[in-house]
């Protein structure tokens, strides 16, 4: 006699199927990244940084990809991963690493908070779905308190790394939206997989060329923070969130990250020892309200 039996009770949703909970938990991965490369500079230079964390990053996606014996991707996939890997695999890596030799952490962040507006708008021009009023408004009011946030942190002096930091919000929302597409149909851990393989070549030239031009120290904090931001920002975390993408949608998945700057500024307190100012706690209030009416709003 066969038994069907299932740990999830009726009605209930497994959190690995669970949309929301596996694109929160890639949001929690993505807010160690600054914290994280600030970490990996202490003993790399900002291109040897990027370089090896996206080679590292590969290695590990190429032996995942052999190990499951993964398809390729269709044809009509390449250009999307294409993007996934210039955006998510190289571009936003370098570009935040290059601006977090200028900026603090807090100020840094601030390209995390406008980067759901900007996933959801190029989002909404990839497809023909529009998010409704409700959405737009509530993001929008979400973007603009990050953004005062993390600008009165800084006193509202634009950084030499400002430009750094508007190029990369424009090319990881291009690989976000693209890859949050693509894992409607394919699963998300592949999607980053084959971005982060795609990029591997650039990435080797890229620390052809920078590890013998910027010095080396394997410090232990180096060590961790490259560990980390290889293993899960690269990957790892990119693993659920675009699982969680492909679950609940680009648009309200993309609300979510307005909680990441809040959580980078706790992580630099404690892990960088920044000054975390009385505004952070309504600032944070704001945003999750923001979030959950995101959450609620339904596409029109």
């Amino acid at each position: 006699m066969r038994i069907d039996s299932s740990a999830i009770a009726p009605g209930r949703v497994s959190p690995l199927r669970n949309g929301t909970v596996l694109a929160g938990l890639g949001v929690v991965c993505f807010s160690f990244s600054f914290p994280g490369t600030v970490w990996a500079l202490d003993g790399f230079g900002p291109w040897s940084a990027t370089g090896v964390r996206g080679v590292l990053a590969a290695v590990i996606a190429l032996s995942a990809l052999v190990s499951t014996r993964a398809p390729l991707p269709d044809r009509s996939d390449w250009p999307a991963l294409a993007v996934v890997a210039a955006g998510c695999g190289l571009g936003f890596p370098l570009l935040t690493t290059l601006a977090l030799r200028t900026s603090s952490t807090a100020h840094s962040a601030v390209v995390i908070g406008v980067l759901p507006m900007a996933t959801a708008a190029i989002s909404a021009l990839l497809t023909r779905r529009r998010p409704s009023a409700v959405f737009w408004a509530a993001a929008g009011t979400g973007a603009a308190t990050v953004i005062a946030f993390t600008l009165l942190r800084s006193h509202g002096r634009p950084t030499v790394g400002d430009l750094y930091l508007f190029a990369a919000l424009l090319v990881c929302a291009a690989g976000y939206a693209q890859g949050g597409r693509l894992s409607a149909r394919m699963p998300g851990w592949r999607v980053i997989a084959w971005g982060v393989v795609l990029a591997a070549p650039a990435n080797l030239v890229v620390c052809a060329v920078a590890l013998p031009q910027e010095p080396v120290h394997l410090t232990v904090k180096a060590l961790a923070g490259m560990a980390y931001i290889a293993g899960v920002s690269q990957f790892g975390g990119f693993v659920v969130w675009y699982q969680g993408m492909g679950l609940i949608g680009v648009p309200r998945a993309s609300q979510l990250q307005l909680a990441q700057p809040l959580l980078t500024l706790v992580w630099a307190v404690l892990l960088l020892g920044e000054r975390l100012t009385p505004a952070a706690p309504v600032a944070a209030a704001v945003v999750l309200a923001c979030i959950v009416v995101t959450q609620r709003a339904r596409s029109s």
